[in-house]
């Protein structure tokens, strides 16, 4: 009898083995790209239910399910059918409850997926980040002076997120950002001076814009509503957003939904050029830019010849 117990037990084993070996076998290089893309995908969406007030619906979900689990099994008709509906239509009331983490989601996706097409010389990145050295520098002097006089600022630099929307909620300006600009918009009394600025690149696009406070309700209460603001445009793009206290003329800067505050304006150059420059210098040309770039060279190798 043990003998026999035994022979079925490793009859076990090798069936085991054959089965295993043939899922191996019939395993095909698709079948591991679908496992990782699975896999990315539940890896991400956890990650963006931990960081955002999503996780607060998710337990409402979670609770609604055990509901109608108990409701289906003491046979409620009455909850049932109520609950049934709703459930029907579960997948239309998720994307509606969860569209701002979703958008957040695709336009992580965006700054952060391929590479850009468009084509940036070594000469042009050269150039441009010139520019916007000039303009922090020109930032910066501004920013200390209103941190002087304790003159409220509120300036947003835009990233690889475009800002198109709340541009359009304020005054567009399109001009060099300048130190005697800067301080022009925001000094007080003058219409534009409660808003914010916008920056793309080197320029002042628009200021008196409106900005999106923040969701995040555990903050310091310390903070005010530009304090607020600054978070909030950084918790739906990848902007940078400078911030200057009204009532204590600290200098703030704030990105990815957090915020330092109190720092010297050495600091803040330091970290814009971080942000702005080293970012921007970091980005490789792309394979058509690459090309571009090779056929210049060529070019004006020929004209000097």
């Amino acid at each position: 009898m043990g003998a026999k117990n035994q022979m079925e037990y490793f009859d076990q084993i090798k069936d085991f083995f054959v089965q295993a070996g043939g899922v191996i076998s019939s395993f095909r290089v698709s079948d591991l790209l679908d496992i990782l893309l699975v896999a990315f995908v539940f890896y991400n969406a956890i990650k963006l239910v931990r960081e955002t007030r999503a996780i607060q619906l998710l337990k409402g979900i979670i609770l609604f399910v055990i509901i109608y689990f108990f409701i289906s099994l003491f046979q409620m008709q009455a909850s049932s059918y109520l609950f049934h509906s709703v459930a029907s239509n579960a997948l239309l009331f998720l994307v509606i409850i969860f569209s701002p983490e979703i958008r957040h989601a695709l336009e992580s996706m965006g700054r952060s997926g391929l590479p850009s097409v468009v084509s940036i010389g070594k000469r042009e990145r050269e150039k441009n980040s010139e520019q916007l050295n000039n303009m922090i520098t020109e930032v910066c002097r501004s920013v200390s002076s209103m941190s002087e006089k304790k003159i409220g600022a509120l300036i947003v630099f835009e990233r690889r997120t475009l800002l198109g929307s709340i541009i359009e909620t304020g005054t567009v300006v399109d001009a060099a950002a300048s130190q005697e600009l800067i301080g022009t918009i925001f000094f007080p009394k003058t219409p534009l001076h409660d808003g914010a600025a916008i920056i793309r690149n080197d320029r002042v696009i628009a200021a008196g814009c409106i900005l999106p406070l923040t969701k995040n309700t555990g903050i310091n209460k310390e903070l005010g509503t530009r304090h607020r603001a600054a978070l909030g445009v950084t918790e739906e793009s990848d902007a940078v957003v400078v911030v200057v206290s009204e009532e204590t003329g600290y200098i703030s800067i704030a990105k990815q939904g957090s915020i330092t505050r109190d720092i010297s304006a050495a600091e803040l150059r330091e970290k814009l050029q971080n942000d702005l420059i080293e970012n921007f210098e970091s980005r490789s040309p792309s394979f058509f830019g690459r090309l571009v770039e090779r056929f210049k060279g060529k070019r004006n190798g020929g004209d000097q010849a």
